[in-house]
């Protein structure tokens, strides 16, 4: 059956959107380098796009382009290795050495974490990361990177193939570690897709409060991961968190895209079916957690993020939980963003009094300099205390610190109303 050329384009990009992270990994297996395996897989879509519209979209779509990429990428090594042997005849004979096979269709999964991993290796820097990810296993174009995160394309471009080549330069083996260099790996990982995540769920810079297609993004390898390592408590405790506040997405923004805050947002709005995905993850966390282990910070974060959703009303608030959950992420994972995140817990719990004798011990964090939320938090307990021509002041500061069109406009919308009687917590992002 033959197809529009439109439609086999379509379905071309709609499969390869979903396959090729997969593709990418399988063929990194036999080629052994992530720069030449993403090549081989854009040659399978180019070969897509040219057969489909005249043989139809084959029945299974995702194994056709895999098979196509690992033909190729077996037809590469062996040519390299016909060069090499003619090579070395010129002095001796060499042994034949069989091509690599293809691997076994149950290698996939296993494929699919070598890559994650060699993405998030260590050796790149956090943006090279993020975009080689992104690029690798989230199938983005470099143009819709560019966009994502505000910056030229250019720029994504050379940081991504700056990123390959390091990868090849450093010889850095495509497999998952075990040990210790493991765990120091998986720190990398989970922390690289909890960035994509967040940009999403609260941009740096720009018109948009939310960026929900990082944050579909970043959800998609936390679910990913969480399949493919079953007995890492922080993996489950990363997909309960992003689960969790994705419940959320639909109600942080009203109809003209201005940010709405937790104690404001319509509850019937959440994701029901989101929050019971992030309860169970919560759970096989706690499941796998050796005992005594304690849980890790993902998990935790994760346990704060259940108490909001377990919440019918903002009124319904598990403060004491919440404060009590933040003393037990500042022990595991201090932080000035931790200690400020606490301070308003704090407050809530026992008054803005407390809270802001907390966000005032502070104020002289370098780490905290520059950041918008201090002076957003404290410009809120400040307003809560009936100190409002100090809190005007804050969020005109806080307003003058972020970069986000929206979340600017809404500081100052703040700022302009700081003298209304009971204002209510409106900290919390």
């Amino acid at each position: 059956m033959t197809v529009t050329a439109a439609s086999a384009r379509a379905a071309v990009e709609a499969v390869f959107r979903i396959e090729s992270a997969r593709i990418i990994a399988g063929v990194t297996r036999i080629v052994r380098d992530v720069g030449i395996a993403e090549e081989l897989a854009q040659d399978a879509l180019v070969a897509a796009l040219e057969q489909w519209p005249e043989s139809g979209v084959p029945d299974r779509p995702g194994a056709w382009l895999m098979a196509t990429a690992r033909h190729r990428a077996i037809d590469l090594v062996r040519r390299k290795e016909t060069y090499a042997r003619k090579l070395a005849e010129v002095g001796r004979t060499l042994e034949d050495v069989p091509p690599p096979e293809p691997p076994e269709a149950d290698d996939i999964d296993d494929d699919l974490l070598r890559l994650i991993f060699t993405a998030c290796h260590p050796v790149l820097s956090t943006a090279a990361r993020i975009a080689l990810t992104l690029r690798l296993l989230g199938g983005l174009t470099t143009d819709e990177i560019a966009r994502a995160f505000l910056a030229p394309e250019p720029t994504v471009a050379q940081r991504i193939v700056r990123a390959k080549r390091t990868l090849s330069r450093e010889g850095v083996p495509f497999e998952v570690p075990y040990g210790p260099e493991r765990a120091a790996r998986l720190g990398s990982v989970l922390e690289v897709i909890y960035l994509i995540f967040n940009e999403g769920y609260a941009a740096t810079a720009g018109d948009d409060w939310l960026r929900p297609g990082l944050c579909e993004d970043a959800l998609r390898l936390a679910r990913v991961l969480a399949g493919l390592m079953e007995r890492e408590p922080e993996v489950h405790g990363l997909a309960a968190l992003l689960e969790l506040q994705a419940s959320r997405t639909a109600a942080r923004t009203g109809p003209d895209g201005a940010p709405v805050l937790l104690a404001d947002q319509n509850r019937a709005r959440w994701d029901h079916l989101l929050i019971r995905r992030g309860v169970a993850a919560l759970e096989r966390s706690v499941a796998v957690t050796e005992e005594g282990a304690g849980l890790g910070p993902y998990a935790v974060q994760a346990a704060i993020a259940a108490c909001h959703a377990r919440a019918v009303t903002y009124g319904d608030t598990d403060w004491a939980t919440i404060a009590a959950l933040y003393d037990r992420l500042a022990a595991i994972a201090p932080s000035p963003v931790v200690e400020l995140n606490r301070a308003v817990a704090v407050s809530m719990a026992q008054g803005p009094a407390a809270g802001l004798a907390l966000v005032d011990a502070l104020a002289d964090d370098p780490a905290l300099k520059g950041y918008h939320l201090l002076p957003s938090v404290r410009g809120d307990l400040l307003a809560r205390t009936g100190r409002t021509d100090e809190a005007r002041a804050e969020f005109e500061r806080a307003a003058g610190l972020t970069r986000n069109e929206r979340e600017r406009a809404l500081l100052l919308e703040r700022a302009n109303a700081s003298g209304r009687a009971n204002t209510s917590d409106r900290s919390g992002r």
